[in-house]
């Protein structure tokens, strides 16, 4: 249900649907009243790109940005030498502090997607938590903060009991996380007046230690806002596919395979997502709402286009819409179609159709190839393989010098001589 807020900020969420729970509703929306705030939300650098599951909390920054607040992307360069236990069935690798500075070096050059950065009121900065966590002396913080901590309230936690009922191992070291996560709101706040932590709701619990840290340690009036955790209208949970997750850079996940990813989206979740991830005014979705039958493909191409341009960039997203329209629509190839080199030796001799969908992406395993390909769905140059030993070389190679390869009708890739 829509709400009517005081705010710029919450009636923007509101209407598009990104508010799940909020520690305090009229206090934020009082506070949001009075001149302009900073808020955050966190993540910890564990691999070399975010993905989609990530842009809901840059989404909320962004829009809070338009609302004429400052956002803070805080990069966890602390808190991921811990690990954070949410949800997990256990325990994560622990990284290196090289590893953990490679990959926020890798992730931040996205952000400016999202928000301006700057000195200015109203301007982004990033903030990393390593700047204070690694130099606390560990006797003085438990004095100070281990005291507004119980195992009692921790052990209530979805995410810890979660892995106990899992009779998964839950370490102490992961046990710290929450404390630390509480902490780096008390220091935002010390630092740059931060009121608001914004986040998934399966952080709900770490981030609500920060609310009340804040209140019991120092009388801060801090407030933490969740989005929900998405899934698609099929129960699928978003930001995965079968080969693996939707990265947000591209080097990991190309801009044609991010814009098909949204152009396959279901039905039932087109307006939504539009909402969501995209920045188009909201009379505009409405209009798109009214579409039914093939029109809503139509929808789905321009939601693909809209969060591809978001993310890459106008030209990367044409590009990829480019390429769909040759590819699906002439029957062609487009010129941004994922391209794989193999050794000239290698097609010389002749490669296994199904090492190449493997090795193309086009199949997580060399399992799910021989079961494409057994399935009718596995075609080479818009021709069946009708064989699981069936092999491609040079022989099969276009005048343009390419094999193009396809795993159904909407997954294709092009085989290149090295």
């Amino acid at each position: 249900m829509i709400m009517t807020y005081k705010s710029e900020f919450l009636n923007i969420l509101d209407q598009r649907g990104f508010i799940h729970q909020c520690s305090d509703f009229e206090g934020l929306d009082q506070k949001l009243m009075e001149g302009v705030q900073s808020a955050y939300t966190g993540y910890d650098p564990t691999a070399k790109s975010l993905h989609v599951g990530h842009m809901m909390w840059m989404m909320m920054l962004h829009w809070f940005q338009q609302a004429e607040h400052k956002p803070i992307f805080l990069s966890g360069g602390g808190t991921a030498m811990i690990g954070d236990p949410t949800f997990k069935d256990k325990t994560r690798p622990l990284l290196s502090r090289e590893d953990i500075d490679a990959n926020i070096e890798s992730i931040k050059r996205g952000f400016s997607r999202y928000a301006k950065f700057g000195d200015g009121p109203t301007d982004a900065i990033l903030v990393n938590n390593a700047d204070w966590l690694l130099n606390i002396n560990y006797m003085e913080f438990l004095r100070d903060y281990g005291t507004h901590f119980t195992i009692n309230r921790m052990m209530t936690f979805d995410s810890v009991k979660l892995r106990l009922e899992r009779e998964q191992p839950l370490t102490f070291l992961e046990f710290n996380y929450m404390i630390m996560q509480g902490y780096d709101f008390v220091e935002l706040h010390r630092r740059y007046g931060t009121i608001l932590q914004m986040g998934g709701s399966d952080q709900w619990g770490n981030m609500i230690n920060g609310v009340e840290l804040g209140r019991k340690k120092e009388g801060f009036g801090l407030f933490t806002l969740t989005c929900p955790l998405l899934t698609t209208a099929s129960g699928a949970k978003m930001g995965k596919t079968e080969g693996g997750a939707v990265w947000l850079n591209a080097d990991l996940f190309s801009p044609y395979d991010f814009w098909q990813y949204w152009r396959n989206t279901e039905d039932a979740d087109v307006i939504k997502f539009m909402k969501l991830f995209t920045t188009m005014k909201m009379d505009e979705i409405a209009r798109m709402e009214k579409l039914q039958g093939s029109e809503i493909n139509e929808a789905k191409k321009i939601l693909a286009f809209e969060v591809t341009k978001f993310v890459h960039g106008e030209e990367a997203a044409t590009a990829a819409a480019e390429t769909a329209r040759k590819t699906f629509e002439q029957g062609g190839v487009g010129d941004d179609l994922p391209t794989i080199n193999v050794a000239a030796d290698r097609l010389n001799a002749g490669v296994s159709v199904v090492d190449l969908l493997v090795e193309a992406g086009l199949a997580a395993s060399k399992g799910e190839a021989k079961r494409l390909i057994e399935g009718g769905g596995a075609k080479f140059n818009d021709q069946p393989v009708t064989t699981l030993t069936h092999t491609l070389g040079t022989a099969d190679m276009t005048a343009d010098g390419y094999i193009k390869l396809s795993a159904g009708k909407k997954k294709h890739a092009l085989i290149r001589a090295a």
